[in-house]
């Protein structure tokens, strides 16, 4: 896969784009538009459905998905870089950051796994910490995702620690100049 870059110089400025090119798909990772709102909630339901079914009650489940139908997402919200993935003409994962650099979320349709997308945003959010001036990342990743853990020592993540939370969590870091 070939990542390349574009758009403003900016982080976390719109219109800033970073782009995957592998075989014949193309993914296109952007800041959100505001009618990415709802396909973005949508894949952050199905994502998270995926890896906690079998671990949380289908009763919290159906609550959080109630409340951030309820709610979409503010992409304006100060302090945080959203970053939106683009395959087959619309949104399929997205990736949240912060300035201090946790990588709070990287969401993936799951009809989409294993073509790159998660790979593209990967890539793309690093950059934006990077484009901060950032020279370490960490995020939380639920301790039962072996998906998501297995995707992130691949990508040089290393474990840290563990959250006393439940459901509980895996604390990773990584190198940024990786």
């Amino acid at each position: 896969m070939t990542f390349s870059k574009g758009g403003q110089t900016a982080p976390g400025q719109p219109g800033r784009w970073w782009r995957v090119t592998g075989g014949v798909e193309t993914i296109t990772v952007r800041a959100p538009r505001a009618d990415d709102r709802w396909p973005l909630v949508d894949v952050h339901v199905r994502a998270r459905r995926s890896y906690y079914e079998g671990y949380l009650p289908e009763e919290e489940l159906a609550d959080w998905e109630r409340a951030i139908r309820a709610t979409g997402y503010d992409f304006t919200r100060p302090g945080r870089v959203w970053l939106c993935a683009d395959l087959d003409g619309g949104p399929v994962g997205f990736a949240l950051v912060t300035p201090d650099g946790e990588l709070l979320q990287l969401q993936v349709d799951p009809a989409h796994w294993g073509r790159g997308v998660g790979h593209a945003l990967h890539e793309a959010a690093l950059a934006e910490l990077r484009g901060l001036g950032l020279t370490t990342a960490r995020l939380d990743v639920f301790a039962g995702n072996e998906r998501a853990r297995a995707f992130y020592t691949a990508h040089g993540w290393r474990e840290v620690g563990r959250t006393d939370e439940a459901p509980a969590h895996v604390r990773m870091a990584r190198d940024l100049h990786l």
